[in-house]
Order: structure tokens, then sequence, then C-alpha cells
């Protein structure tokens, strides 16, 4: 017999998290970019990041900067800011920034994309795949080298691979964003390793050229929203970003229990997480060699469809124990296996067993368990990963919320 979706009583709960936000940016990032008294001389050609990630209102973040540069003297342009995205051209990085809405019009300064860059310093001894010594180079974007000044601008989150002080924010943006396609390759090849132990030391190489004026880093809520900016010049960078991290990772939401037999995800997608479904929520990380997450604990996740915005790229349906016809119909290939290859971790791109639909996938799902009453299963049904604020769940996990309220 099996337990069946449509024997399932869903009961939907709302979730509240830290709804506060920034109003007013632009009169946050001149207050921030004040307080460092930037070394700008008149006329001084000044290199801003942008990257390929959408953040909340970053054309005015980057509008708003620009404007306080040239309040300052200076020259600014934009540089895409965003490894081997865009199908490493410069064109398809340009065509990024228009899609988050940021072009010369709306942030009034040019953008400047190129995928040269300049060598600027080794990170010596660094263990190769062979186990023997090489030295790392580290490069930056050519553009950004000509510049008088560099001003790092990103949003500060933790990554979906790996865990550290420092993750994915300022330092990140300066080694695998500034260092186009080449210096992305050169570190995802050693895997987590190479972000988290070669990060940081590549990033303190890019610090020691002095281009680096000043660092921006953004801090989301819950809901998207810019929680925090915080300015740093360039020797407390390192420092600051830390803080924010651990900002961030108070900030995020998360599912209401840490043990779920099954986890229903209707859409995973590139525009929800970088790897389709955030593996800070599932408690997944899918790489070889590194141990799974403690928390969540989750015994069976089944994902049902792509959002469109992700163009037929699954990459992170390898998370998922179950999917269906539906999805596995919308698959690029190429863009999936792409992904998966540039990044080193590949069983994220393994597809998981196939059910004609929805039924059918929860219903194996349940017998793969051995859970017999249906009273007894503990699921719950999300929309996506990065909206957690409302979901559906089963009466189990019901009971569990209101005992801990």
């Amino acid at each position: 017999m099996g337990i069946k979706l449509k024997d399932i009583e869903w009961i939907k709960i709302k979730q509240k998290f830290n709804n506060e936000y920034i109003i007013d940016l632009k009169d946050v990032i001149f207050t921030e970019i004040e307080s460092l008294n930037l070394p700008i001389k008149k006329g001084a050609r000044i290199a801003i990041t942008a990257g390929s990630r959408g953040i909340d209102r970053i054309p005015v973040v980057l509008e708003a900067v620009i404007s306080k540069v040239k309040q300052l003297g200076g020259k600014p342009f934009l540089i895409p800011s965003m490894g081997s995205h865009g199908g490493a051209t410069a064109e398809g990085q340009v065509k990024i920034l228009k899609e988050l809405g940021i072009t010369s019009e709306t942030v009034g300064a040019p953008i400047l994309s190129s995928m040269e860059v300049v060598k600027v310093d080794n990170l010596n001894n660094v263990d190769n795949v062979d186990n023997g010594e090489c030295n790392l180079p580290v490069v930056m974007d050519k553009n950004a080298y000509e510049a008088d000044g560099i001003i790092v601008v990103n949003r500060i989150k933790p990554h979906t691979s790996f865990s550290a002080d420092i993750e994915s924010g300022i330092m990140k943006m300066m080694v695998v964003g500034m260092g186009k396609r080449e210096q992305a390759e050169n570190i995802h090849r050693f895997g987590t390793k190479g972000l988290k132990e070669y990060l940081v030391p590549m990033a303190r190489k890019v610090l020691e050229t002095g281009k680096i004026i000043a660092g921006i880093g953004i801090v989301e809520n819950s809901y998207d929203r810019i929680f925090k900016i915080k300015a740093f010049k360039p020797q407390d960078i390192e420092e600051g970003e830390k803080a924010l991290l651990k900002i961030s990772k108070d900030l995020m939401p998360k599912l209401p229990v840490d043990k779920l037999d099954i986890l229903i995800v209707e859409n995973m997608g590139k525009n929800i997480s970088g790897t389709g479904m955030d593996t800070n929520i599932i408690g997944r990380l899918k790489i070889h060699g590194e141990p799974e997450k403690d928390n969540p604990s989750i015994g069976r996740i089944i994902v049902l469809d792509l959002s469109p915005e992700t163009k037929g790229n699954a990459y992170g349906i390898g998370l998922a124990d179950f999917t269906t016809k539906e999805l596995v119909d919308k698959i690029d290939y190429n863009a999936t296996y792409t992904n998966a290859i540039t990044s080193t971790f590949t069983e994220r791109a393994k597809i998981p067993i196939v059910a004609k639909d929805e039924e059918e996938a929860f219903e194996l799902a349940a017998k793969t368990l051995g859970v017999q009453e249906k009273d007894d299963l503990r699921a719950i049904r999300i929309k996506n990963t990065l909206e957690l604020d409302e979901m559906w769940v089963t009466p189990a996990v019901y009971m569990e919320i209101q005992s801990k309220s």
C-alpha cells in the first residue's frame, strides 16, 4: 500500500524572520564612504566592481557609490567581477549586468568589460593535485589594475560549498570575481580546498598591490532586503568581513525543525541559489571527500520543477533524491554540466530517481524510508529555499513546532 500524497493532511504555517532593512541606501552609503577619507585625487580613475548575483537594489547601491566617487573628484567606471559567468565573455558579462538592471545609464558611469587579466603575484608552495608543489598565479582584471584605485562592492553571505571565517563576499570577489575566468578556474580546480585554504591568502596578495582603496560589504535579511552596509579601509576588510558574515548567518532563514523524513521543494534554480537549492537550508553538500552537514537531517528530498529564470540550468539537481519527468524534460544539459565541471563538484549534477509526477515521487520517497503510518510522517513542502516564510507541514512536524512555542 504505502503512504500516498492524497492521504496527507497539510497544515499551512508562517515563519517570522527579522524584516529590518535600510530604506535610504544613498544616505547610508554616502556616510560610510565619507568615514573612510578615501585618497581620491581629482581626475583619478576608480574601478567599482559589479557581480552577477541579484542583490537587493544593486543598481541603487552602485549608483550611490559612483555618485560619491564623482563628488570626491574621481572618474568612476564599473568592471564586471564575476569570474567565468556570462559564458566567460566580455559581452556575456555585460548582458548579465543588464539583466540585473545595471547599465551605464542606470548607474551613471561607463562599464569596461574584458576577460583580460594581469598577473600581480604568486601564491607559493601550493599543493597541486599530484601532491607536488606549485605556484598559483594571482591575477586581476586588466581594467581594474590600470585604474588609480578599486572599490570592491559585494554581498556577504554563507557559501554553499564550504564553511569558514571568510566565505562569499568582498575577498572572494577580489580573487574569483576580479580574477575572471583564469583565476576562477585556477582556484576551482582545487575544489573546496582552494576556497577554504587559498582564497584568503590570494585576497591578501591582491590587497598588497595597493590597488584596493575600499571594500563595501552588504548584508541582506531573510527577505532579501539590505539589512546592513559597511565600508572598510583595505586593512580592515578581512576582519570586517568576518563580522558581517556572522550577522548574515544569524539572519539566514531556516526550516522550523532539524529532522525531517521528506522535504518537497517546488522550484530550484540559479536565481534561487548557486546550487539550485541552498545547501545551508537543506543540510546537504554532495561534495566528494567533504563531510555532510549535521543539521538539518532530511531523509528524502523531492524537487518538482526548475524555475523559469534558471533557463534549464539544473546544477544542484544531485542534491535531491527524487525528481519529476516535468523537471528533467526542461534540463539544459550543456549549461548544467558546464556549471558542474567548472565548480568541480560533479555529484551535484547527477540526476536522481525520476518519477512520472509529484504523486509518484512522494510515494516512492515514503516507501524507501520505511514509515508505515501517515500520522508519523515528518514532511514539509516549500516553494524554494529562498522563500521560507510560508510552507506546508504534516501534523507530526506541526506538533513539534507547537511544543517549542
